[in-house]
């Protein structure tokens, strides 16, 4: 049993704990606003130059996974993947390890923002990631609405 006071740390991905990983899943009715594990991990080995990603733990409890699209050379940091499994969810979790990747964008090169996008709809994330201090800027990317974090 994962308790809400865990410690929540990004851990590599490894043959160890993949199965692990691409075991975990949002709701049903989530699935519509973010891609597999599978999915996500598929195109992190094909986009090697600018994919960084990691499992989410709690304590030692794989809860979900995050994927940063990381361009040092543009300065440009871009939250390509963001999951918790739904067992897991509204545990603070996912606002943690936000905190914890948000640490790690300001030691990247020229880092002052931090980009995410998300389908609009019942159930986007949307709301989560305002919480978070994302905004909306008003832009569109393949039918996304573009949020931004300033305050790095």
């Amino acid at each position: 049993m994962v308790l809400p006071s865990a410690i929540v740390t990004l851990q590599e991905i490894t043959q160890e704990n993949l199965e692990d990983i691409l075991a975990l899943k949002v709701t049903d009715e989530q699935e519509e606003f973010v891609a597999s594990n599978a999915w996500s991990l598929a195109q992190a080995h094909f986009y090697p130059e600018v994919a960084w990603f990691r499992a989410i733990y709690a304590d030692e409890t794989p809860v979900g996974f995050v994927m940063l699209e990381d361009d040092p050379v543009k300065a440009s940091y871009f939250l390509w993947r963001f999951m918790i499994d739904a067992r897991f969810q509204k545990c603070g979790f996912g606002r943690r390890a936000l905190e914890l990747l948000i640490e790690h964008v300001k030691t990247r090169p020229g880092a002052k923002v931090l980009l995410t996008s998300c389908v609009p709809g019942e159930g986007s994330p949307g709301k989560f990631y305002q919480k978070q201090g994302f905004a909306y800027t008003g832009e569109k990317e393949d039918d996304e609405a573009l949020m931004m974090k300033r305050e790095l």
